[in-house]
């Protein structure tokens, strides 16, 4: 990255200096100058390449740090997030147990019903800033805990940026799946949008979640971003809410 800071901002020429040197680390996490768990250079090191104080490369950081762009660890210096840290994992996940601890509960059993390439329509083109009839990898899976059914979802990603991906290794990874596509395939999701809405289930689909036709479910339609805000996952899921709540913090 080069040290002529104004000519790499994305950022406009009037926002605050921090904002712009936040910009420029964000510039090095999305080429992969600095790769998922890596340390980054120390507050002394960037303001000296890009030519600012240590205090504003620090309100740099704690911007970034607010974002789950990157971790601080006390003594070690400051490092690039990544869906394996403890504090990171399944934070897109908002189902939590009406009565107890989500940590007892633990992770949710996965069963993968498909996942295979095919063409993308209008819909699920525009959302992921494709072009229509291009490649994605569709899955549908559904999510249980203690053996019930909870979630029912349909996942499409861009294909090209996800060859290899099969049935069998969304089924099998042992962690979250946004830290799979992140070690696997490279691509890290940053943040999300969502829209929720109350509908009542095909009889499908409310086969698949084991509940009477007519119950009322919880529609969440995600789409997940990487650097840049760039879409990388259109993610639509039907939640039980029998047992468990959407769960969510605002600040």
């Amino acid at each position: 990255m080069p040290r002529n800071t104004d000519a790499y901002l994305d950022t406009p020429a009037f926002s605050p200096l921090y904002l712009q040197i936040k910009g420029l680390i964000l510039q090095g996490l999305q080429s992969g100058e600095w790769k998922p768990g890596e340390l980054i250079p120390s507050e002394m090191e960037l303001a000296a390449r890009f030519r600012v104080s240590q205090g504003t490369v620090r309100k740099a950081i704690d911007a970034l740090a607010g974002d789950n762009l990157v971790v601080r660890r006390q003594g070690k210096g400051t490092f690039v997030a990544t869906h394996t840290e403890q504090q990171v994992q399944y934070r897109f996940l908002r189902l939590r147990p009406d009565h107890g601890d989500a940590s007892v509960e633990g992770p949710a059993q996965r069963r993968v019903i498909e996942c295979r390439r095919v063409r993308s329509s209008a819909g699920i083109a525009r959302a992921l800033a494709l072009r229509s009839g291009e490649a994605v990898m569709h899955a549908r899976r559904i999510l249980a805990f203690a053996d019930t059914p909870a979630i029912l979802e349909d996942i499409w990603l861009p294909g090209h940026a996800f060859k290899g991906l099969t049935a069998e290794r969304l089924m099998n990874y042992p962690g979250p799946t946004y830290a799979m596509f992140e070690i696997d395939f490279g691509v890290r999701m940053v943040r999300a949008d969502e829209k929720l809405h109350a509908v009542a289930p095909t009889a499908e689909q409310a086969g698949l979640l084991q509940v009477s036709a007519g119950t009322p479910l919880l529609s969440v339609e995600r789409i997940a971003y990487t650097y840049n805000d760039a879409p990388m996952e259109l993610r639509r899921g039907l939640y039980r809410t029998d047992t468990h709540h959407y769960h969510n913090t605002l600040n």
